[in-house]
């Protein structure tokens, strides 16, 4: 494999779609050695074909305001890899989307899909729409529009997308509703639906849940817990809720949650009503942090500012994309962080994990570690089919045993000689062969 060549090929056909090509190049340096051991992968151009999606599709949004006024977006859906699946994977709203994004975070879903056990292809959509500031009806109006233009290009064994951020039970509901009158059916085509028309239960913690699973099976790997440990998390949505309630049940000590106004140091620990404050903050459509400490006394919010200077045990980034940079992995490595984990997808900038991986401090990607959704959504997706609902207990052994897998197969391709675990390698390597192998055996289509 020539890596330069592949990545000068791409970037000459994708200009400026830096995270695109950033997902793709950190992919490829972790298979590389694994990939030249399979001739047959190089005859049948597998990473040619791997790193271009199956089809994007981008369409217009039009919608009317409660002003009566119509306003145009974007949407799109990037149906990457369904070697192993049906298209699997999120629907953003946020003003940042754009097609480099999409296709990294598709690209990225098509392997941690793969890491996953279940059946699921990778894909992602979404729209530069910002449910922020909306009122209830303009975010329905917007989401009907949306699903009016999408519709025909999904199904429960064709492509079922999820939340993402700016996506929760509300929009998935107004999605699946209108995608519901359309087909006149009722299916799994949508996961992340409310409980009464056929959601999962623990699908909204299921991201923050799954990381901390993997976090505890990484800690027991060195003989260590997650008691007693501080833990820094970023963002303080659905996934950073999550982590932040499971983290506290098996004994550590958040101190840290994040916004785009800057991030709250709260010594005393987020738990108990603090973490359900968290879900206000959510609800107040503000997107700042701020107000917390406003409320908690205990706790100091450092405007513009990110959580990584705290010195604390476990870094768990939990909300955007390259949200931790160089700069911030040498702080976290200088104040002795045992593990830093990637609860958000591809959380670190290709520096930070340079930093991790030469100081031997223990980093695991976003693919494996945030990989508890998507399960949990597939596990959505087999209950709808068997017309059935599990209960709590059965989704979180489920769960349990997935990110167990996850861990196992990255040990397994991820343990240098050395004995260090080099997670992200591990990672890449477990998914790339599930697909690649899946791909060889379909044909050249």
């Amino acid at each position: 494999m020539d890596i330069n060549q592949i990545m000068s090929s791409l970037e000459a056909k994708h200009p400026g779609e830096k995270e695109y090509l950033q997902a793709v190049k950190e992919v490829l340096i972790s298979v590389a050695d694994v990939y030249n051991q399979h001739p047959e992968f190089e005859k049948a151009r597998i990473i040619e074909r791997m790193v271009e999606p199956d089809r994007i599709l981008t369409f217009r949004v039009t919608w009317i305001d409660d002003n009566g006024d119509v306003q145009t977006n974007l949407g799109y859906r990037v149906q990457f890899n369904k070697a192993i699946g049906p298209y699997k994977g999120g629907i953003r709203f946020h003003a940042s989307v754009n097609p480099s994004i999409l296709k990294f975070l598709g690209f990225e879903q098509t392997f941690k899909n793969a890491l996953t056990t279940l059946p699921m292809g990778g894909a992602k959509g979404g729209s530069d729409f910002s449910p922020r500031g909306k009122s209830d009806r303009e975010i329905m109006r917007f989401c009907q529009a949306f699903i009016l233009e999408l519709w025909k290009n999904l199904g429960p064994d064709r492509d079922v997308p999820a939340g993402d951020i700016g996506v929760g039970a509300r929009e998935v509901g107004y999605m699946y509703g209108m995608y519901k009158k359309l087909v006149d059916e009722h299916t799994g085509t949508f996961t992340g639906k409310g409980l009464d028309f056929g959601g999962s239960r623990i699908r909204p913690e299921a991201t923050g849940f799954g990381a901390l699973y993997f976090v505890d099976n990484v800690l027991k790997k060195h003989n260590d817990t997650v008691e007693g440990k501080t833990i820094a998390i970023s963002g303080f949505g659905n996934v950073a809720w999550g982590a932040a309630i499971k983290a506290t049940e098996l004994g550590g000590k958040v101190v840290t949650i994040s916004g785009p106004d800057g991030y709250i140091h709260d010594p005393e620990g987020i738990s108990g009503e603090k973490i359900d404050y968290m879900l206000d903050l959510r609800a107040s459509g503000e997107d700042i942090v701020a107000p917390y400490a406003e409320k908690f006394p205990s706790a100091t919010f450092f405007p513009g500012r990110k959580p990584w200077e705290q010195k604390v045990d476990i870094a768990l980034p939990c909300a955007t994309q390259n949200e931790l940079n160089g700069d911030d992995a040498k702080q976290l490595i200088a104040n002795g962080v045992k593990l830093v984990a990637e609860v958000s997808n591809m959380g670190c900038t290709p520096e930070a994990i340079d930093a991790f991986i030469a100081s031997k401090t223990t980093y695991a990607p976003g693919k494996a570690v945030n990989a508890g959704g998507v399960a949990t959504s597939g596990l959505e997706m087999s209950q709808n089919a068997m017309h059935l609902q599990w209960s709590e207990a059965e989704v979180d052994e489920k769960l349990h045993y997935i990110m167990d897998s996850i861990h196992e197969q990255c040990i397994k391709y991820g343990t240098e000689p050395d004995g260090y675990i080099n997670y992200m390698k591990g990672a890449n390597i477990a998914g790339f062969m599930k697909v690649a192998h899946a791909m060889m055996g379909q044909g050249i289509i």
